[in-house]
């Protein structure tokens, strides 16, 4: 599926503006700080539920404003999908008419990804920042992956309250054991079928020979109920679940050594956009609507012979393009079907474009 139209209201810069967007490119130009990276925010909001820049959805309201306010329409398969987030009650989000009951649902509707100026944080940022990568990937092949990352979500939330309570919270062992476990096993079998692939594509990209390894959050040698169990009295001490699938990682080892240690910030963008375009590529060979890619800038953050290998592992995913860019003449990617210019959060289509 793809993007076909995106309105934005009281985000960031952008009082107001309202985009339509061909299936394959489409390109958004504009000084630095006139707002083109607000309109990719726009949209990832509008597909994950959440910005790609900030932790803190507040700080994307304008100043002066209450509330910031998204929708978007998609392509094959239709879907509507509004989004308001307001300072005094938070978001709120609906999806073809319904309410949504976790920003978790959205992805369902859309398939959409970026490559950003931060997107070394999958490397060199915690391990939650790869565990979403992770989620996003097993969300979208295994249909049972959310409701069991619902249920254990919520038996994680009661046991550590209890905990902090100072009670054992052993009337949700059982639950978060079980949920447990069948979160960590469908990351398990992704991770496998992608991890071939993931290491190919970094040495493609990057030029470096990455072991990639899963951790599923505690010791291969025992069941979840047994380390839980294991770890009762620390937990209790310390007040939260030491063991289990909110403690997992994706490990990235270059001789050893963890790659957030022994590569240089644009090594780590290299290996990170790699992991983005894996991710993409495998689920295009299970889905056969195309996704919608995000790049912000890409010209500005790669050099020519490693933006050549970007355009054409981009190309083999058949995706919508959104792209942000300086200068519209560089357009390496291709001829844009719809052209933007953004100056001071003003929007305007190019007629040209």
């Amino acid at each position: 599926m793809s993007l076909a139209s995106l309105r934005i209201k009281d985000l960031r810069c952008i009082a107001e503006a309202e985009l339509q967007l061909g299936p394959h490119v489409n390109l958004i130009h504009g000084p630095n700080g006139s707002g083109k990276t607000s309109i990719l925010e726009a949209a990832f909001l509008a597909g994950r539920g959440r910005s790609f820049r900030s932790r803190v959805t507040e700080t994307l309201i304008s100043r002066g404003k209450e509330a910031l306010e998204v929708f978007a329409r998609t392509v094959a398969p239709d879907h509507a999908i509004g989004y308001e987030y307001r300072r005094e009650n938070g978001y709120t989000a609906r999806m073809d008419g319904a309410d949504v009951r976790s920003l978790a649902e959205l992805p369902s509707a859309w398939f959409v990804e970026v490559i950003d100026p931060q997107v070394h944080r999958l490397v060199d940022g915690p391990p939650s920042e790869r565990r979403a990568w992770l989620d996003w990937g097993v969300f979208h092949v295994e249909h049972h992956f959310l409701e069991s990352w619902f249920r254990f979500s919520r038996a994680l939330r009661q046991r550590n309250a209890a905990l902090k309570q100072g009670q054992g919270g052993g009337e949700w062992t059982a639950e978060l054991a079980l949920h447990g476990e069948q979160v960590a096993a469908a990351r398990s079998v992704w991770f496998k079928s992608m991890q071939p692939l993931l290491e190919k594509t970094i040495t493609h990209l990057a030029g470096l020979s990455v072991e990639a390894s899963y951790y599923r959050g505690w010791g291969a040698d025992r069941s979840l109920a047994e380390a839980i169990a294991d770890a009762a009295v620390r937990d209790r001490e310390r007040g939260t679940t030491s063991a289990g699938p909110q403690r997992a990682d994706v490990h990235l080892r270059i001789g050893g050594r963890a790659a957030r240690d022994s590569l240089s910030r644009g090594q780590q963008k290299l290996v990170a956009a790699a992991m983005v375009l894996t991710v993409m590529k495998r689920l295009r060979s299970e889905r056969r609507e195309p996704p919608t890619l995000l790049l912000d800038d890409p010209a500005a953050e790669l050099d020519a012979d490693r933006l050549g290998v970007v355009v054409e592992l981009v190309r083999s995913l058949d995706c919508q393009l959104v792209i942000t860019a300086l200068d519209p003449t560089l357009q390496p990617f291709g001829r844009p079907e719809h052209v933007f210019h953004v100056e001071q959060g003003r929007v305007s289509a190019d007629p040209g474009g």
